[in-house]
């Protein structure tokens, strides 16, 4: 058995068709969730790419594994997915982007080459790395810059100083002229790079070489791909396969921008913010984003033909989620961030393969699912034993087979601010900055160190338009997702070293032989079973 983990960067859940989405028409990744089972409620632990991906990754909330913001490094030692597996005999394999930054400070104290084997699979979060392609700008990040796929341009006849740039994110205009991807004006243009060799097809390709070159060690290959994340272009057809007209309405209220949270005022100022409130912005975004999306439906279509003409599809579980959504001026907001639903909560599909499945295949669960859910349900495939004091999600299997196990009252998503503009505006420090989601499947809290939660009763107000944090009338509903928040914090997170089975069976055995505390006289120590040092005569 294998797993094909497919993981979407800044993919809206309502964004595809087998979510209810009648804007877009997405069949292939329909096909998938036909095939298994399509999760309603699933929530990354933090809604931006480097936090939620470790999350995904660990098995671990963000408080837990430390790597809070973009850009901080997973920490040395830190158990990854991958160090679970090898224990099982899985080959556990890279294509595409991780958004993995290496503790090398920490690898430096601890005398670990980061070139070595070890330190290699430190350095890449555990991956064995077929490829990585972070999509990241050249430019700013050199020294993580995808080099095959910049060789893999070159030798398709582009050229150029820094092809990622100058093809796949650079638009052409009508006259010939090139401009920037970056620019949001100019997404409607095409990529300069053909359809046949954008980063989602070269992926696809690189995915399915992959699979073809596997023998008989199980493995679990992670096909992460870039799209439809920023910046926003799109080789043609995709670029203007959309128009504005075909763009869900915007989910956003004039009330909103008039709020008198100092959080939330502060938050509506950043660029993206401002621009992404704009018509005329969202209108050339928004149908290209569509573009990328039905760009990936359509490789995703050349996915599973392979799959299926391979006869893969028989032993292989295919899972298919994003790192997190895109708000797409929805509240008045751009980029991802935060937790409404557009951002925090993403697609999952999941096929199981197996026959045990056959009787939820096409089904739809409503269970509140998290992002660390993913790495357990995965052990258990692999018939690994389960690591409750180490992975902090639940097996998603017995959901898969159809069973009903006693499972999660809320959800828990965490996001550090320190480096956001609101956090200085607002004069908070930097230890302050931190948010965190409660969601029970109805209301949706969300703590804000230093002032007032906000509140959303999903029920009711389902586009989370009206934050009924400062209502009086909602005292008992914020008091009670706070006692949920506080229970949660209180749990261990942090004693990974010793599973549950070895806590046992030290209570069982008491204290070693030979150490006797407490013990008045010799006959307490001869009633209790106590052994006495052997250099003592009794």
């Amino acid at each position: 058995m294998n797993v094909l983990w497919i993981m979407v960067d800044q993919l809206r859940w309502d964004y595809l068709s087998c979510y209810g989405a009648d804007h877009i028409d997405t069949p292939n990744i329909d096909w998938l969730a036909a095939q298994g089972v399509r999760f309603n409620q699933a929530y990354v632990q933090s809604p931006i790419c480097g936090p939620s991906r470790m999350s995904y990754y660990t098995g671990r909330y963000v408080r837990s594994h430390g790597s809070t913001m973009n850009g901080t490094p997973l920490r040395v030692g830190e158990p990854t997915l991958g160090e679970h597996l090898r224990e099982q005999g899985v080959k556990y394999s890279l294509v595409g982007k991780t958004h993995m930054t290496p503790d090398i400070a920490g690898m430096k104290r601890l005398g670990i080459d980061p070139t070595s084997p070890i330190g290699a699979l430190i350095r890449e979060c555990g991956f064995d790395v077929v490829l990585r392609d972070d999509g990241e700008n050249p430019t700013a990040s050199p020294g993580r810059k995808s080099a095959e796929y910049e060789a893999y341009l070159r030798a398709h006849g582009m050229d150029g100083d820094n092809l990622w740039e100058e093809w796949a994110n650079t638009g052409v205009k009508p006259d010939g002229e090139l401009v920037s991807g970056w620019v949001l004006e100019n997404a409607p243009y095409p990529a300069r790079v053909p359809k046949e060799h954008s980063e989602t097809a070269w992926l696809t390709t690189r995915g399915i070489e992959y699979i073809d070159a596997q023998g008989d060690q199980p493995w679990l290959c992670h096909l992460s791909y870039i799209k439809p994340h920023w910046p926003y272009l799109a080789p043609a057809p995709y670029n203007d396969m959309y128009s504005a007209a075909d763009l869900p309405p915007v989910s956003r209220h004039t009330s909103e921008k008039d709020t008198d949270h100092p959080f939330m005022q502060e938050w509506l100022k950043m660029r993206a913010c401002q621009n992404f409130s704009r018509d005329d912005i969202r209108d050339a975004v928004g149908p290209v984003y569509m573009g990328l999306i039905k760009e990936l439906d359509d490789q995703m279509g050349r996915l599973f033909d392979h799959l299926r003409e391979s006869g893969r599809m028989k032993d292989t579980m295919i899972v298919f989620c994003s790192d997190h959504g895109d708000n797409m001026g929805d509240h008045w907001m751009g980029e991802k961030d935060l937790f409404y639903d557009c951002s925090a909560r993403v697609p999952l599909l999941v096929y199981d393969p197996r026959p045990q499945a056959d009787a939820t295949r096409g089904n739809a669960s409503d269970a509140l699912v998290e992002a660390i859910d993913l790495a357990p349900t995965f052990l258990e495939f692999f018939g690994g034993a389960a690591k409750p004091h180490i992975l902090e999600g639940r097996s998603l299997c017995p959901i898969l087979r159809g069973e009903a196990p006693e499972w999660r009252q809320f959800c828990v998503s965490e996001y550090d601010y320190a480096t956001r503009p609101p956090r200085r505006a607002n004069e908070i420090d930097q230890t302050d900055a931190r948010l965190v989601m409660i969601f029970d499947g109805r209301w949706k809290y969300v703590h804000i160190e230093t002032t007032r939660p906000l509140l959303f009763d999903l029920e009711k107000d389902p586009n989370e338009l009206n934050d009924l944090g400062a209502d009086p009338n909602f005292t008992d509903q914020i008091n009670r997702l706070k006692a949920m928040h506080f229970d949660w914090s209180r749990q261990h997170h942090t004693r990974i070293t010793r599973d549950d089975a070895a806590i046992e069976k030290a209570t069982d055995r008491g204290a070693p032989p030979g150490v006797l505390i407490g013990y008045a006289n010799k006959e307490e120590v001869d009633q209790s079973g106590g052994i006495f040092p052997t250099h003592v005569k009794r």
